[in-house]
């Protein structure tokens, strides 16, 4: 709902406000409807607002409670903020708004860092302890809202988005080798704390951050589920685990209505978002306003689902929009895209859910989207030969079925001094996979792929490119009850029917056949998969400018062998391999990172 900055000091000295100025204007898409400012001795926040719960200026950020000992920013969304509330008041705390704002001060006052464990929703969240001069960070379950971090010796700043903290300023913008490694293994994901610049850090998910005065820290990760299968659902059958599965999403779905605005539907037509669909007018929602976006064919491949989106427009009676984009216009709207990445990311759909936003943010300020069922309920192609092999094997079958490519095929795409001494990214997924609490081979998988994979993928993918246009983009895939839910589901239901069974079980006592019965679809974008004319212009205007010459990332005749032919090399996942180090480089040149 929001954007927030700030920046500490340990030096004895007084923090910059003009960087912080500058940081929170550079957070303006993020939050049209206000912003504001706040400094007091080594501590200074700005925030940007978008007006989702109590639209008066009582909720109006950053807040300092009643008694003056905490002031707060905020990002994101309580959806248990009421009952909390009432909880809190009968507990002999006061309130002077209805903002979910203020309940995180009141819940910080009462339970201290514990405050996290009470609060259900997307959040990343800075408090400051007036008194003490403590600084509390702190981040949801699933990473759904971002926070940055920018280190520099008596100073952290920490700001909504990355491009934020570059406009602050003394950002060290070297790269990163082992982020970069990442980026090239994992489809350009990079996992929390890093990003591919050397000097911006990002807080990991589920984790409260205490930084003392003296800028000495500790962390606590307060969430992580077991993906084991649990006592309490012993005995259940497949049926059981329809209906309990059907029971969590809807109490997802009902939560993330909360807003004192309507509430939209991102509409693709799959089974995830016409569940949402489904769900809501379950429950009494009428003329629910839904969105779905197409593009242009290409290479003989079709770029809309249209079909089946308007089905469920049809089936449900919502207010359905649709937005067609052409080719010629993808190239351009592809800039406007990158410029709203806070980190590069080469999934196709990131195009669409930025001119989709677009089109949303004229009509509502929330929607609900499905990212996440995929990982959640293990929906993709890949687990079933991961699930196949014993739970020691897991990491190396991961590698071999999800990787883009092996750490020796670095050695001709990269220069020699980004290559880090042994292959990092394997390393990572090993550590990763290592501890107990996920029994077997897929539950290791799904263990890394929800709680890494997915936090610097789709989820960073949905948050970036909505709020670029101060649009609040809600998952209920990922309530924590439900991920909880999933999580001790028996694999062999997740597998089921091409995956995701259980959810499609659950689906049909809902949606049609045509759509919980069709074959998995990606939210494709052809234009940008087969390299069309004006992307691929784009393409090898950034590869041969200047500022990639004097980078010195890639080999030369590595990315001549890709430009000569654009839509003939593929990752070992399918991915077009000059797009994705190409938008690494366009990124980097679009943030002024030379």
């Amino acid at each position: 709902m929001c954007g927030l900055s700030g920046e500490i000091r340990f030096d004895g000295g007084h923090p910059d406000l003009a960087a912080v100025e500058r940081m929170t204007d550079r957070l303006a898409p993020r939050g049209p409807d206000g912003r504001g400012m706040w400094s007091q001795s080594a501590v200074a926040l700005g925030h940007r607002r978008l007006k989702i719960i109590d639209l008066s200026e009582r909720g109006a950020q950053p807040m300092t409670d009643a008694e003056g000992r905490l002031t707060g920013v905020f990002n994101g969304c309580v959806y248990n903020y009421r009952e909390l509330r009432t909880e809190l008041q009968r507990r002999g705390h006061r309130f002077f708004s209805t903002s979910d704002t203020e309940v995180i001060l009141k819940a910080y006052q009462h339970w201290g860092p514990g405050f996290v464990d009470h609060l259900v929703g997307m959040f990343a969240i800075v408090i400051v302890e007036g008194d003490t001069g403590r600084v509390i960070l702190a981040r949801d379950r699933l990473g759904i809202k971002p926070l940055y971090l920018a280190r520099t010796p008596g100073r952290l700043r920490f700001a909504s988005t990355l491009p934020a903290l570059l406009a602050g300023g003394s950002v060290n913008t070297s790269l990163d080798s082992v982020a970069v490694h990442q980026y090239l293994s994992w489809q350009a994901t990079v996992a929390a704390p890093r990003t591919v610049l050397a000097g911006v850090r990002k807080l990991p998910p589920a984790t409260v951050r205490v930084v003392e005065p003296d800028g000495t820290h500790h962390d606590r990760t307060y969430w992580q589920p077991s993906y084991t299968r649990r006592d309490e659902f012993a005995g259940m059958d497949a049926g059981d685990w329809r209906d309990a599965v059907l029971d969590a999403l809807r109490t997802a779905v009902r939560r993330r209505m909360v807003a004192d605005v309507p509430v939209g539907v991102l509409l693709s037509g799959g089974l995830d978002s016409s569940l949402i669909v489904a769900l809501l007018a379950e429950q009494g929602q009428r003329d629910v306003a839904t969105f779905s976006v197409g593009f242009e064919s290409e290479g003989g491949e079709e770029g809309d689902e249209f079909a089946y989106s308007e089905l469920v427009a049809r089936r449900f009676d919502t207010d359905h929009h649709q937005l067609l984009v052409p080719s010629d216009r993808v190239s351009t709207a592809l800039d406007g895209a990158v410029a709203a990445m806070s980190e590069p990311m080469t999934s196709h759909d990131v195009v669409a859910f930025h001119l989709l936003s677009e089109l949303v943010a004229k009509e509502v300020s929330v929607v609900q989207s499905g990212q996440g069922a995929d990982e959640v309920f293990a929906g993709y192609g890949w687990y079933p030969a991961i699930a196949c092999v014993a739970r020691e094997q897991a990491p190396q079958r991961y590698a071999e079925v999800y990787f883009d490519r092996p750490h020796a095929d670095l050695a001709r795409i990269v220069r020699p001094h980004m290559i880090p001494d042994h292959d990092v990214s394997t390393a990572f997924v090993e550590e990763h996979m290592a501890p107990p609490g996920a029994a077997t081979a897929l539950d290791a998988a799904l263990r890394l792929d929800t709680h890494v994979m997915l936090v610097d993928d789709p989820v960073k993918r949905v948050d970036n490119m909505t709020m670029d246009w101060g649009l609040e983009a809600r998952v209920p895939f990922l309530d924590q009850e439900l991920v909880e839910l999933a999580a001790a589901c028996p694999p062999e239901l997740k597998l089921a029917h091409g995956g995701k069974g259980v959810l499609k079980e659950a689906g049909r006592t809902l949606l049609p056949r045509e759509i919980t019965d069709r074959p998995k679809g990606y939210f494709p974008v052809p234009a940008v998969r087969h390299m069309a004319g004006p992307v691929q212009a784009r393409v090898k205007d950034a590869m041969s400018a200047p500022e990639a010459r004097s980078r010195g990332l890639y080999r030369d005749d590595y990315i001549a062998e890709l430009l000569s032919a654009p839509d003939d090399h593929r990752t070992h996942r399918g991915a077009n391999a000059l797009w994705q180090v190409a938008l690494l480089e366009i990124w980097l040149q679009t943030h002024g990172i030379r």
